[in-house]
This record gives C-alpha cells, structure tokens and sequence, in this order.
C-alpha cells in the first residue's frame, strides 16, 4: 500500500497548530450590537422570541452601550421603539428630535462618543401606524419618491442627534443618493452611509417584529429583494455604490452567504452581514433543548459570515463573544 507524502493533518494536530494556520479569525471589532429604544421604559423588557434580548430604557441603554465598548465592540446599531399613540401614517415620530430615536443617539453619544461607532437605524417601520418601510400610496401600496423626502429628513435629524453612521434600511430606489445629498447640504458630510443594499424579504425576521413591536400587515416583498435572486443583488449593490454608500449589506446572512461573497468580489467597499433575529432566535432555542453546542455555534456562525466575505457583522451576541474572544 502506498502513503500520501502529503500530510495536512499535520497542521491539524494540536490547538496551537490549529491556531497558528487558522485562515478566518472574529475580533470584536468588526462586530456591531443591535439595541431596541422603548419609549416609556423605566427598566428593561424582555423579548420573549429573543431570549437574552431586551426593549432597553434610556438607563439600561446607557448602560449596555457601556458593557459592550469595553469588551472592545466595533459598533451599536440603535433602533428607536415609539409608544403605540405616537405612530402615525408618515412616520412622523421618526424626524421629531425629541423622538425617542434621535433621544437614544443622543444619549449613546454622550455615553461612548468616538469609542466606538454609533449607527441609527433610518426606516420608517417602526414609527408608522401601517408598520411599512414608507408611506402609502392611495392604492396601499409604498410610495417611493415621496418616501425619499422624508428620509432626506430622517438622515439630518439623525446627524443632527450625533449618529456617526445612518443605516437606511427601507430598500427605497434612489435612498442612498437622496440621503447622501441632503447630509452634505446640511453640514454633515462627515456623517457615513451604511446601505442595506441587498435586505431579501425572507422568513427569518419574525422576532425582530416583537422587538419593535410591529404592526405591519401583509409582507415588504414589493421593495425588499425577491430570496431567489442573487444578480438583482449585484445590480442593488452597484447603484448605492454609485449613489455614494460607505458600506453595503447583505441581510438576513447565514442563508446568504453566496450573496456576501458575490458582493465582496464585486466592491472595493467593506461589506457587511446581519445575522438576523431569526437566526439568533433558532440557534437558541435549539441549544435550550440540549440539540446543540450553543458556544460552538454562534462562533461558527460567525465565522462562516466572514469567510463568505462580511467584515463586519451585525449580531445579537457580539458583546457576549466579544467578552469571549478578549
């Protein structure tokens, strides 16, 4: 019998081997914490479908935002929460500087300030009594051109507040361009774009609705990305380039990581992932029935998102692994 000269066990063989040739590492760094603003909180609520995940107050806010700076997170990703009377047809909670979305930047600002990367989540869903990404046509469908000018708004109201980064999140044609011209005519050139170039209209968002506490009726396919289609993602990522976005995202990511890495072979941009709450959401119910190694996974997750290409990576458990990985 002849033996393979050629051994790559070898380098298998030990932790520290396999330590020292390991191709893909997570730092914290490029991980990004998403956090729920409810307005009206005096403490912090429980999501029920995001076991470890809570609808924050301003205090706990503070404090989580501070928790996660100091296990070295890369970036905190702020979703404001309104009380249900101060949603209404446009969304108008959305621009108020007093809103609780604008608040919360405010307060995360005066909480880290350059210590890390505070993003704002520029969409109307939350804020709208519809529970859709824009406003309404007569017809009932999502007005696109009239939905850009008050995301015109958002995006200054946001900078205004002191965010360093918008994440608009609609999937509007045209979004990245009109909020990028109203920043630099409002003074706010410095302020960056991340664009949720390619969000798929999947089925894995069902408990990030609880977070926010939804009320969107019917489904996004109109304006989100159609899940079967993967050259329409390239075409999505080639025009919020060319509209001036500082990075791209591809949302849900672990059953898109051919998308990521399309993407990254694509753009000279970084390239992000979100690892969505429906993704967090299996992994933990799963490892709660005793099926699987929950540490093990959530590595490997994000492992395998930045083998795809992703830089960065927003995750639900990126103060946890950050605390891990330090």
């Amino acid at each position: 019998m002849s033996y393979p000269d050629i051994r790559p066990r070898r380098l298998r063989r030990t932790p520290a081997l396999r330590r020292l040739v390991e191709e893909t590492r997570v730092s914290p760094a490029e991980l990004v914490l998403p956090l729920f603003l409810k307005e009206g909180l005096t403490e912090p609520r429980p999501i029920s479908s995001l076991p470890g995940v809570v609808q924050h107050s301003r205090e706990s806010l503070r404090k989580a935002a501070h928790e996660a700076v100091s296990a070295g997170v890369g970036g905190l990703m702020l979703f404001g929460v309104p009380e249900s009377g101060n949603k209404d047809e446009t969304g108008s909670a959305g621009l108020d500087p007093e809103g609780i979305l604008n608040v919360g930047i405010r307060d995360l600002i005066a909480e880290v300030g350059d210590d890390t990367v505070v993003m704002s989540d520029l969409c109307l869903d939350e804020f709208t009594s519809h529970g859709h990404c824009g406003v309404l046509a007569k017809d009932g469908s999502v007005d696109n051109d009239a939905t850009l000018e008050i995301y015109a708004e958002m995006a200054v109201a946001q900078a205004a507040a002191g965010a360093h980064m918008v994440g608009p999140s609609g999937m509007m044609d045209g979004q990245i361009g009109v909020i990028r011209k109203a920043l630099d005519k409002a003074g706010y050139s410095d302020t960056s774009v991340l664009a949720y170039s390619a969000k798929y209209a999947g089925a894995f968002y069902g408990p990030f609705r609880e977070a926010v506490e939804s009320t969107l009726e019917g489904d996004r396919r109109q304006y989100q990305q159609d899940p079967p289609n993967l050259r329409e993602a390239l075409r999505e990522v080639d025009l919020d380039v060319a509209e001036g976005a500082d990075i791209v995202m591809v949302k849900p990511a672990l059953a898109y990581l051919d998308v990521i890495a399309a993407i990254r072979d694509r753009v000279t941009v970084p390239v992000a992932a979100y690892q969505v709450s429906g993704e967090y959401a299996m992994v933990e119910a799963a490892a709660a029935n005793g099926w699987i190694d929950r540490d093990r996974v959530i590595i490997e997750s994000l492992t395998s998102i930045k083998r795809a290409g992703a830089q960065i990576t927003l995750t639900y458990w990126a103060t946890e692994v950050a605390q891990k990985l330090r």
